[in-house]
């Protein structure tokens, strides 16, 4: 019998859902309106006050719309849940609870699900990322944002920060090196995977972190890299449709192109190489189509 060819198959391939809602992702340190201004932002004459939480808060569905915090990721998640507390109220947000989530039996109380139900909205913090993939990951409150996002009209997540670098997978955790030039200095794990084929990094101009974001691209080309700077953010709707917005640049590392590394010969411990790896540097009202393809299995 003659083997069906690829593109006969995946006729017959019930497509994954498209998403109804809206990921946010954060560079980290978003402005708020308390602290003084940077260089960058005081010479930036684009920069608007609290531009990314505005946004947040004026794509928020529903009158009188609940916003849950999940500071999972922060070791002090009682100082930060006070700052979005009064952060989104500050900003006209009547309704803000926290989901408080300390641990993995947490992630499956029911109170915790049904706020997830309620909200309009969800905001998850800076801190450790790896804390919230080995809290989160796998768990009913994880899922029934994955299905809320996947299914509810105009449903907001929102991370930033470990937030933010949590949303993709892969995601990177951790760099030994300032750098990342070294083969395996770059620690990569799977995310929450709200976006997958995707490396989110942060702090990414301040920090220098092009090169660490290129190293886990070049392990696999077929993932696309963002570097978010901070105070800057994309919009991601329809699942692949970027939107820029924020004071910094958006840094896309697109690998598809490469033709040559020697990722895979080299020893841990030396540096690698790659050719014709692709750089695309976004500004605020700029957009992006992310080249996912549609998943061949479930």
């Amino acid at each position: 019998m003659a083997k069906k060819k690829v593109s006969d198959r995946h006729k017959h391939h019930k497509e994954a859902p498209v998403p109804k809602g809206c990921l946010l992702a954060i560079g980290g340190r978003e402005d708020k309106g308390e602290k003084e201004l940077s260089e960058e932002q005081s010479k930036n004459t684009d920069f608007e006050s609290e531009e990314v939480l505005k946004y947040f808060v004026k794509m928020l569905k529903g009158r009188d719309p609940v916003v849950v915090v999940v500071p999972t990721a922060s070791t002090e998640p009682d100082e930060i849940s006070k700052d979005y507390i009064r952060e989104f109220q500050k900003l006209g947000v009547k309704n803000v609870e926290i989901l408080d989530i300390r641990n993995r039996a947490d992630a499956a109380k029911p109170e915790f699900l049904e706020m997830v139900e309620r909200a309009a909205g969800i905001m998850i913090t800076g801190g450790d990322q790896l804390r919230l993939t080995s809290i989160l990951g796998g768990s009913p409150v994880l899922q029934l944002m994955k299905e809320r996002y996947t299914y509810d009209e105009g449903f907001m997540i929102a991370g930033t920060s470990a937030g933010a670098a949590a949303m993709s997978t892969p995601m990177i955790y951790e760099g030994e090196t300032q750098g990342g030039y070294i083969k395996g200095d770059v620690r990569i794990t799977t995310g929450l995977e709200f976006l997958k084929n995707v490396a989110i990094d942060t702090h990414f101009i301040q920090r220098g972190r092009i090169i660490r974001v290129s190293q886990c691209i070049a392990t696999n080309p077929g993932c696309i890299g963002i570097g978010l700077e901070e105070d800057t953010a994309i919009c991601v709707t329809k699942g692949n449709e970027v939107k820029v917005l924020g004071s910094g640049l958006v840094t896309i590392v697109d690998g598809t192109g490469i033709t040559e590394t020697n990722i895979y010969e080299i020893k841990t411990g030396e540096p690698f190489s790659v050719r014709d790896m692709k750089v695309h540097l976004l500004a605020a009202g700029d957009t992006y189509t992310l080249p996912i393809y549609d998943q061949l299995h479930i």
